[in-house]
């Protein structure tokens, strides 16, 4: 029995402060310390996260109606560091979509702002795992370290 809960991704260092992350289904990123390279840091890895979980959920609430002519999403936070540690503050989540004129357009848009709600009260995943704040567990594989 496969349990069809689970979601993961395989890191794999490919350089120096470099890493590829690779899906159950192939797929890849890369990412950084956001130095020379254009590769996402993980802290906007998160960000980017949160704002695709969300657009995903608000387009697929209000394409029901009618589909957008404009569709932008912004993320952001502040990267602080204090008594708790290196954590974000002030997050936000800012939706810029727009709809053709008449009946159709206008039902899409009398929706939006629920769906964005629905997204960031129940729907979105990434978003509500950090607004629940579930512990992580840290831990090193069974065999401890390798050798190379």
């Amino acid at each position: 029995m496969t349990d069809d809960t689970l979601r993961s991704v395989e890191i794999t260092r490919i350089g120096p402060a470099r890493f590829k992350a690779t899906n159950a289904r192939g797929g890849e990123t890369f990412f950084g310390t956001g130095g020379e390279d254009p590769d996402f840091t993980p802290v906007e890895l998160l960000l980017a996260a949160m704002a695709g979980c969300s657009a995903l959920d608000v387009e697929a609430i209000t394409h029901k109606r009618a589909r957008s002519t404009a569709f932008d999403v912004r993320a952001e936070g502040r990267k602080v560091r204090d008594e708790q540690g290196n954590h974000l503050t002030g997050i936000r989540i800012s939706f810029d979509v727009a709809f053709p004129e008449g009946p159709d357009g206008d039902a899409a848009r009398g929706r939006l702002q629920s769906a964005i709600e629905m997204s960031r009260d129940r729907l979105c995943t990434v978003s509500r795992t950090v607004q629940l704040g579930e512990p992580v567990t840290y831990e090193q594989t069974p065999d401890g370290p390798r050798t190379a």
